[in-house]
């Protein structure tokens, strides 16, 4: 069985009082389960699409970053690019969103790099995946604050540190694996015969002609060419993949867990989950949402299955039901935690 400490907060709730609280959820898990902090810690974090209003704030983050500084640890916020188009495709552009989305208290390390072509095969062979492609600068930490806000998502029910392990730890490629297990192909009609997509592969599987092609073979699906194309001529779309994209033969939350899963193997990660602007969407949704629950509180654990399991038992004790419940029962059974857990009120 594992623990999750929690915080009460409402609406009322100020920026100040929920600064204070994470240092003191902070300090309890590291007292009671007798945790040691290593000297490099990234915070795993979201910044919010441009045009959404309810992402957790990075002053939220603040009372985290002091108790980090306070023990002379090393910090910084760290992503991986988005697959799709918006403000966060690629590496310059999701710095910029963050930075006017106010995350500017610590450097920004895009964790999948300038295109989403940085990563590393983590091995698991497990039902889905043999490997999955994890940001290859998450592999340089042994321990890392996983952060998380508690809502809903429209393919995955709900989100929180599974989804945080999963599709925020991922590379490009590894979304695209996730959500619909296609690579690329060459629109020729809109192909300007530029050569970047050719010039930024590094498995040297594009072809520039009078027919543009990518050598399926040889192609890994980092999804790097899709972003860098100007001419959006690069593209993951077809019957196929939109199909799979809304789940039909795609077990999408199978594919979540086990990225997790792959995320987390071999460190000795925190996490934190803020059940509050509790909307039905993601904050990857551009647009602003409607909050469709009061604020739970504040959650941490060192288990991510059971920290989310904390959240989605309380959403359903307040009235709301999320779906993707079927999450647990693999995780539980891939061994990335356990749905078993005692919920300790600070």
């Amino acid at each position: 069985m594992s623990k999750v400490y929690w915080k009460k907060i409402n609406s009322h709730t100020s920026v100040k009082d929920v600064q204070n609280i994470t240092r003191i959820l902070l300090q309890e898990i590291i007292d009671k389960e007798k945790i040691e902090l290593e000297k490099k810690i990234p915070l795993k974090v979201h910044f919010g699409e441009k045009g959404n209003h309810t992402f957790i704030r990075s002053e939220n983050y603040e009372g985290i970053i002091g108790f980090l500084q306070q023990q002379d640890i090393e910090t910084c916020y760290m992503e991986t690019s988005a697959m799709y188009g918006g403000q966060r495709h690629n590496q310059e552009l999701h710095i910029k969103t963050a930075k006017e989305h106010g995350f500017t208290q610590i450097p920004i390390i895009i964790a999948d790099g300038e295109q989403g072509e940085d990563f590393v095969e983590v091995e698991i062979n497990k039902k889905q995946f043999q490997t999955c492609k994890i940001g290859k600068a998450f592999l340089d930490y042994s321990q890392v604050l996983v952060i998380s806000h508690f809502k809903g998502h429209a393919l995955a029910g709900f989100g929180g540190a599974i989804k945080q392990l999963s599709m925020g730890h991922a590379s490009k490629g590894g979304k695209m694996a996730m959500h619909l297990g296609i690579k690329p192909h060459i629109i020729n009609r809109k192909c300007q015969k530029c050569g970047l997509c050719k010039r930024r592969c590094n498995e040297n599987a594009i072809t520039i002609g009078e027919k543009s092609f990518i050598d399926l073979e040889k192609c890994v699906g980092c999804g790097a060419c899709v972003s860098i194309c100007p001419a959006k001529a690069v593209s993951i779309i077809s019957v196929k993949s939109a199909l799979r994209f809304i789940g039909v033969g795609n077990n999408f939350k199978e594919n979540l867990v086990e990225y997790a899963f792959a995320a987390q193997l071999g460190k000795r990660n925190i996490y934190l989950n803020f059940a509050m602007n509790i909307t039905a969407g993601c904050d990857c949704e551009p647009k602003k949402m409607k909050l469709i629950m009061e604020d739970l509180g504040i959650f941490i654990s060192t288990d991510p299955v059971a920290i989310d399991k904390a959240c989605f038992d309380m959403v359903k004790q307040k009235g709301r039901k999320f779906r993707g419940a079927s999450q647990f029962e693999y995780a539980e059974h891939i061994g990335l935690g356990t749905t078993k857990y005692e919920l300790i009120e600070i």
